[in-house]
């Protein structure tokens, strides 16, 4: 059986690195662009809620880091030099700090319900960043 599902899987091989690239990069694209125009009005009074300082500034950055980030992940597979493999990591690396700040800031209550943690889409953003941070285009 193992040996006839690698045949059918076989041909499929060439894009399986793409596949959580792809869905990441764009999952992060259109996370930050839906907070255009910037500065992201609703976000801005929300972290003026919190006592956040320079709420526009913030918000802002995370927008473009989203966008940004998604678009570096994708981008940095079309690389198979030094350069692919750091822009992979970095906008890995991005992904983990928004991701860490947008469960710490949104939702903090998570880490006391591992049940709504493990089967929120934030973790799995988070840990497809990490992933991406520490292994690059390797």
């Amino acid at each position: 059986m193992n040996d006839y599902l690698d045949a059918m899987a076989k041909p499929f091989m060439v894009i399986t690195p793409w596949l959580p690239r792809v869905f990441l990069g764009i999952a992060f694209f259109i996370h930050g662009y839906g907070k255009f125009p910037l500065p992201p009005e609703r976000m801005v009074t929300w972290f003026e809620s919190l006592g956040y300082m320079y709420p526009e500034f913030v918000t802002s950055l995370v927008a473009l880091g989203e966008v940004i980030a998604g678009v570096g992940v994708i981008a940095g597979g079309f690389f198979s030099n030094h350069i692919g493999n750091l822009t992979t990591r970095l906008s890995g690396g991005a992904i983990v700090v928004i991701m860490i700040g947008a469960l710490v800031i949104a939702h903090a209550d998570w880490f006391t319900d591992p049940k709504t943690l493990f089967t929120s889409e934030q973790i799995f953003l988070l840990i497809l960043g990490l992933y991406y941070t520490i292994r690059g285009n390797n």
